[in-house]
């Protein structure tokens, strides 16, 4: 049996404040002053001085404002790697992405785009890219997603939503400063900590279970029950575990991989535009036939935390639309493995997932 030998991030800061050392990380992989750092950071914080007066900008660096409100998507990626080269004679010294999981996910893969020829859709699968990235670099504003550690990154393209899974996708400096999260609306910091709780729930009930993605689950798992049960922490020490425990969720991943929730997502995703957060939620609210404590679980943290989810999203769809998403959700084949096993096929069927989504 070959093992696969996975990429981890080689290089990560964390504390409170650490995003001021951003300048003096990136300083020494400036290739020449024509190359510039090119800043893509979330919209908004446009005009939030207390974040973009410390963005290190030099020479012919560029700061691009982009929206996270859709998720990414192949056509974007292309266009970013386009404007870049068209402005820029120079390839740049390094991509540095500055938001959610929208935004790191698409520092990875205009990383990737600026060294491997063609659109972003023919590199969508796993092992697809041949040329190593430019030196990325991420800088997580929310918690959760993991996309600050994971190989992969998630887009929508003309056929599918697919990730870039590949080892040059992982970022290689990550900066994890637990202040920058400080202002997340309080329903967004759920829906993307569920995400972690998620991750946590599908690794660790999967059939590629193993030791190493375990005990990165089960540590990601106790952090999410440390701030979304107990209720004791400060919010300094919410914002710090809620950072790790993203960390530790995305790692459980590595080894392993999601379930029913993220392959049923990828589908609303697809069709509807639903975030990937909020998607999560809605689909695992739904899910106790495949994880029923995780599920008890996650409906007393809703109650908690007093989160209505978004419903009826499935309402009016005609069976055309059920169809395109059923598609998109089956063609995740190592999700449906991981979560029910080998012969998932008898297991889950159309009308199944027609059945669950109709839910929805």
């Amino acid at each position: 049996m070959s093992y696969k030998n996975y990429p981890m991030v080689s290089r990560v800061v964390f504390g409170r404040g650490s995003f001021n050392q951003l300048g003096d990380i990136i300083a020494p992989k400036r290739l020449n002053i024509k190359a510039p750092f090119i800043f893509l950071v979330d919209d908004v914080f446009k005009g939030n001085s207390w974040l973009t007066s410390r963005i290190p900008l030099a020479y012919n660096d560029q700061l691009l404002y982009i929206s996270a409100d859709e998720e990414p998507k192949t056509s974007q990626v292309d266009e970013l790697v386009e404007q870049i080269i068209l402005t820029h004679k120079d390839r740049p010294s390094g991509i540095i992405g500055i938001g959610g999981g929208t935004i790191l996910d698409l520092a990875k893969a205009v990383s990737i785009l600026l060294t491997n020829e063609g659109e972003a859709k023919n590199y969508q699968g796993w092992d697809l890219v041949k040329t190593p990235a430019i030196y990325h670099v991420g800088v997580p504003t929310i918690s959760g997603t993991g996309a600050e550690v994971s190989r992969t990154t998630v887009l929508t393209g003309p056929q599918k939503k697919l990730g870039i899974n590949s080892d040059y996708t992982p970022f290689d400096q990550v900066i994890l400063d637990p202040e920058l999260t400080k202002d997340v609306p309080k329903d967004q910091w759920f829906y993307t900590g569920m995400d972690c709780y998620i991750h946590c729930i599908e690794s660790l009930n999967g059939t590629y279970l193993n030791a190493f993605s375990q005990s990165y689950g089960e540590k990601a798992y106790q952090l999410c029950l440390d701030i979304f049960m107990n209720g004791e922490l400060t919010e300094n020490e919410s914002q710090d575990k809620l950072m790790m425990a993203s960390w530790h969720g995305g790692m459980s991943i590595a080894y392993s991989q999601v379930g029913v929730a993220h392959a049923m997502s990828y589908g609303l995703s697809y069709l509807l535009g639903t975030k990937h957060g909020v998607g999560n939620c809605i689909v695992f609210d739904h899910l106790e036939e495949f994880y029923p404590e995780g599920v008890k679980l996650f409906k007393q943290m809703k109650q908690k935390h007093n989160i209505k989810l978004p419903q009826g999203l499935c309402a009016n769809l005609s069976d055309e639309e059920f169809d395109i998403m059923i598609n998109v959700a089956l063609s995740l084949e190592p999700l449906w493995i991981n979560a029910v096993g080998k012969n998932w096929k008898q297991l889950i069927t159309r009308e199944k997932l027609k059945g669950l989504y109709q839910k929805m």
